[in-house]
């Protein structure tokens, strides 16, 4: 394998969706076998394994897996330490309180952050970057909302299902709305060089 080959290898198919879900679904199993508790171990464990997969696969991280895996450590910490479950519940609104800040931020004064996370796996025209930021902003902003909402009124059984099954059939119906935008301000790399 040349040097070229093994900087441009890439996560793809099956082993590319279990290091992304598996943490969260091992997170869910436990809580079921187990208690909040233990399940919180295992998604600490589960993604610092997935990130350090990830690593010395592609030999290249981005930004929100690491501040996902630096807050799941704090605030996973907290309630290890503290015997109290209101801080794991609490990471899922930071982490998109923090995404939908960054984002949002970023699209105010016209710097669409989302192609520094997203730019080497797609290429689009400035006004495409600047929907997508504000997009993904705003659904990161409704995440954490209703995770607010969720978790301090029903129960925690409830909290790890929608976490486990709300969010992630959520994430990918918006996904699928976001595909027309793409489409539209995509730059081919014919086009782009000839520009």
């Amino acid at each position: 394998m040349t040097q070229s080959q093994n900087i441009d290898r890439k996560l793809t198919g099956a082993l590319k969706v279990l290091l992304e879900f598996g943490p969260l679904i091992a997170f869910f199993a436990t809580y079921k076998l187990y208690d909040i508790f233990t399940a919180t171990i295992v998604i600490m464990v589960t993604t610092t394994v997935a990130l350090l997969v990830t690593w010395l696969i592609t030999h290249k991280l981005s930004i929100m897996p690491i501040v996902t895996l630096v807050i799941i450590s704090v605030f996973g910490g907290l309630t290890l330490y503290l015997h109290d479950e209101t801080f794991i519940k609490v990471k899922v609104t930071i982490i998109n309180g923090l995404f939908a800040s960054a984002l949002l931020g970023g699209w105010a004064i016209k710097k669409p952050l989302l192609k520094y996370v997203m730019g080497e796996a797609m290429k689009l025209e400035f006004k495409g970057w600047m929907l997508m930021s504000r997009n993904w902003g705003l659904f990161f902003l409704v995440v954490a909302i209703a995770n607010e909402i969720v978790w301090r009124n029903l129960s925690t059984d409830t909290w790890v299902t929608y976490k486990t099954f709300g969010i992630l059939p959520f994430t990918f119906i918006f996904m699928m709305t976001q595909i027309p935008i793409m489409q539209k301000y995509m730059i081919e790399d014919d086009i782009s060089k000839t520009k």
